[in-house]
């Protein structure tokens, strides 16, 4: 029996010619993920093994983002050890205010994940790296201790689900409407610890930004990992955000690292084995929003009617992107926020937040409005930088809308896209952004 992208990854990685779902094993690992939140779990863990040190200083990356720039004095003590623990050890990898920016869209920004890597992350959202063809999990923290001492994980080996794609979007519908419609039709166990493997002439339609924003989501349906297969664009994205202390050997240019990613790019076989497949128009796709309480209670604007609201936010690891920042300013330019609804945008990144400032994005924002902040998760865990009142309702470009999410359990948040977001932000209400743009 063939085997799936995941699959074949994680058999290179416990060094086994062929692996099937279902099997343990063991895997080395390319790179160990954690936040201020969860990395001070595992680095009091650490302390209680008798191993000093970790597996290797450049293969660690903390990221400092929940709650950057700190909220209050326990989140400075969790980034002061975490802060502590980064020099201790030397971490080459650990990113500081002014450098730091949201963890899933910083590591590949910054080249530290790769086709063909196998990543762990204290943090859910890890999956996002499936986007470039990676296999990346998130864990808890105690194995994220385990990983940084070790520099290996067990695994049972995920079956996995193919999502046949074809066709692209029509304007003013982007990735985060195809992932919260699939989650909608399948459930938020629908993929429960499944790959969902992303694959038909459909991908090449998708942007880089796009496929992170739907490889992010896939914890949302249960999935171990979200992946996309590696072609032209992935390459280039890649090529373009090149980390030559990463990966030391690889040899100069352009050339060298193409050939070094053909040697890491896995495509399922022919004959790999699915529990199911599903075949999907991007053509079909619409606007879609998933309405409190569960990230599978999507809707498009056919079935909803009027939903006031009271703040939208634009950002974090699902859309917080260039494309995202730009989509946005789009519809909000020479428009301004409705009367008495907050409107927060946060880039995902330092750099990101340049490329909005130099292209006058952000500028736009203020004219219209809304409040653009320093990169950080804040509220989408209900944080700070904008948590709810009792009864207020939020629609968010975010992950997720548990119970209690963004703040008081009887607010709600209504996940959407970049587009609608910024639609709902003028109007006041939850609203098709087919209908401005």
């Amino acid at each position: 029996m063939g085997m799936t992208m995941t699959q074949k990854i994680l058999a290179a990685h416990a060094g086994l010619a062929s692996v099937s779902a279902g099997q343990l094993i063991e895997a080395d690992l390319d790179l160990v993920l954690g936040n201020d939140i969860t990395s001070p779990v595992a680095i009091r863990e650490m302390d209680r093994f008798s191993r000093e040190g970790v597996f290797d200083k450049d293969k660690i990356a903390l990221v400092p983002d929940h709650f950057v720039p700190n909220k209050d004095i326990k989140s400075a003590e969790n980034c002061k050890c975490v802060r502590e623990f980064a020099r201790r050890n030397e971490i080459t990898n650990y990113f500081e205010v002014g450098e730091m920016g949201i963890e899933h869209a910083l590591l590949p920004e910054k080249g530290l994940v790769i086709p063909g890597d196998a990543v762990i992350g204290a943090d859910s959202h890890t999956c996002t790296y499936g986007a470039l063809g990676a296999f990346s999990t998130g864990v808890g923290s105690t194995d994220m201790a385990a990983g940084m001492a070790t520099g290996k994980a067990w695994f049972k080996v995920p079956s996995a689900i193919r999502f046949e794609l074809k066709g692209a979007f029509a304007p003013m519908v982007s990735g985060k409407d195809l992932i919260l419609h699939i989650i909608g039709m399948i459930g938020v166990d629908g993929a429960l610890y499944q790959s969902m493997e992303f694959t038909g002439p459909g991908v090449a339609a998708l942007s880089m930004d796009d496929r992170f924003t739907i490889a992010n989501m896939a914890i949302e349906a249960g999935a171990k990992n979200g992946i996309f297969p590696v072609d032209e664009k992935t390459v280039s994205y890649v090529a373009a955000h090149w980390n030559a202390q990463q990966h030391p050997g690889v040899g100069e240019g352009e050339e060298a690292v193409r050939a070094y990613l053909a040697e890491r790019t896995f495509q399922p076989d022919d004959d790999a084995a699915y529990t199911a497949v599903y075949e999907i128009n991007l053509d079909e796709i619409q606007p879609t929003v998933s309405f409190p309480h569960l990230p599978e209670n999507a809707r498009t604007f056919d079935q909803i009617e009027d939903i006031q609201i009271d703040q939208v936010v634009i950002g974090s690891c699902t859309n917080g992107r260039i494309d995202d920042i730009r989509t946005a300013a789009a519809i909000l330019k020479g428009r301004h926020v409705a009367p008495g609804i907050r409107c927060i945008i946060i880039p995902a990144t330092q750099s990101i937040y340049l490329q909005a400032l130099e292209e006058g994005l952000l500028k736009t924002f203020i004219e219209a409005g809304a409040v653009v902040s320093t990169p950080t998760c804040g509220p989408c865990l209900g944080g700070y930088m904008g948590v709810l009142a009792a009864g207020e309702r939020c629609v968010s470009t975010t992950n997720r809308n548990f119970v209690g999410r963004m703040g008081d359990v009887t607010s709600e948040i209504y996940l959407a896209s970049p587009a609608t977001a910024a639609a709902s932000a003028i109007a006041g209400k939850l609203t098709d952004p087919r209908t401005i743009a």
